[in-house]
This record gives structure tokens, C-alpha cells and sequence, in this order.
């Protein structure tokens, strides 16, 4: 998987073999910072949806990895809690939460599809400078939004208003956190691995 985007730049074996066992750690690696991330939660009392960590770890991974092994990242995080692995937000886990159904399905979707595009991004260098990574990350979160609170006012029964007061109104804040210390985290690895190579 071919990326310019700062891991695959930093980790690049030199046969077939190894490279494959590279990404597997990587995948791996990724899963686990996910996985983590998505453990820092907090339940409002009006709305199914948990405040995670997950949006910083899955714009970060997709913006480190490029688009390719940011999106099977994040599809292998999805497999691994469908098969019961509690790596959900507060260790949960199951195919049930990914159906039409179920309130919070639409933001893991959501973090695929951005994780993919933030990755995508990234690959043709948006990932190195703060005015270019910054608009990456909002735009990623922006899909979050865009599918996650879509699914929610099905799997609700709600309209937009509803998507918006139980799925958007009181992440605002919260994601903009991420969204600054993913985008600003990004070109200072840049930075750092510019002034080794020097």
C-alpha cells in the first residue's frame, strides 16, 4: 500500500514479507488507539449517543496513515467489535450496534467513510500544514456528523431537529477539541521528522 502520508513515509520495508507484516502492526496499532479512545466516554442523560475519544484517535490515524490503511483500520476496529471483542464505547460490542437500528451505528459508519477521506486527504500532503490539516479534520467530522446523525433520527424515529438536539448540539465543542489537537498534532510530527531527516 503505497501513501505519502507520515507513517508509510516513516515505516517502509524493503520486501513483500515484511511490509505486510508492517501494515498488520500498524492495522493492529490502530485498532488499539481506537479502541482506547472510545473507552473516555461520557453518557448524557437525553441522548443515546456517548462523548468519546474515538473522533480524535480515527481523524488521526486516517490523516497518519493515508487512505488506504486508515480505512482497513478502521474496518477491522468495526469487524473486531462485531465479533464481540468489546472495544466499543464503554466495552461494548456486537453486530446489533451496527444496524440500521441502532442509535449509534451511523458513527462508526461515519468514522470509516472519514478515516478513508482524511487518509485520502492526507496522501496528497493536506496532513502537513496546520491551514491545510485543519479543514482535513473539520471536514472529516463533518461526515461523522453527516451519516451518524442521519442514522440516528431513523433509528429514532426523529426528524432534523431531533438529529440535531440528540446526535450534533452537544458534540460541538467537544469535537472541536479533537479537531485542533489532531490537526495541530499532525504537521508537528511533520516538522519533527523534517528536522531529523536534516
Amino acid at each position: 500500500m503505497s501513501s505519502t502520508a507520515l507513517v508509510p513515509t516513516l515505516v517502509r520495508p524493503s520486501n513483500r514479507a515484511a511490509a505486510l507484516v508492517a501494515d498488520a502492526v500498524l492495522v493492529a496499532l490502530g485498532v488499539g488507539l481506537i479502541a482506547a479512545s472510545a473507552q473516555f466516554s461520557i453518557h448524557l442523560p437525553h441522548t443515546p449517543v456517548p462523548i468519546t475519544g474515538q473522533t480524535f484517535a480515527v481523524l488521526l490515524v486516517g490523516g497518519a496513515y493515508g487512505a488506504t490503511r486508515g480505512f482497513v483500520t478502521m474496518a477491522a476496529y468495526l469487524a473486531v467489535g462485531g465479533l464481540g471483542y468489546g472495544v466499543f464505547a464503554g466495552h461494548a460490542s456486537g453486530w446489533d450496534l451496527l444496524k440500521l437500528s441502532s442509535a449509534t451505528g451511523g458513527y462508526l459508519v461515519g468514522m470509516l467513510v472519514a478515516a478513508g477521506l482524511v487518509g485520502w486527504l492526507a496522501d496528497r500532503g493536506w496532513d502537513r500544514k496546520a491551514t491545510r490539516s485543519l479543514p482535513t479534520m473539520v471536514l472529516g467530522n463533518i461526515v461523522i456528523y453527516a451519516v451518524g446523525a442521519t442514522w440516528l433520527a431513523h433509528a429514532l424515529g426523529v426528524g432534523a431537529q431531533g438529529a440535531w438536539d440528540y446526535g450534533v448540539k452537544d458534540f460541538l465543542v467537544g469535537d472541536a477539541i479533537k479537531i485542533l489537537l489532531a490537526a495541530g498534532l499532525l504537521p508537528a510530527a511533520w516538522k519533527l521528522v523534517d528536522a531529523v531527516r536534516r
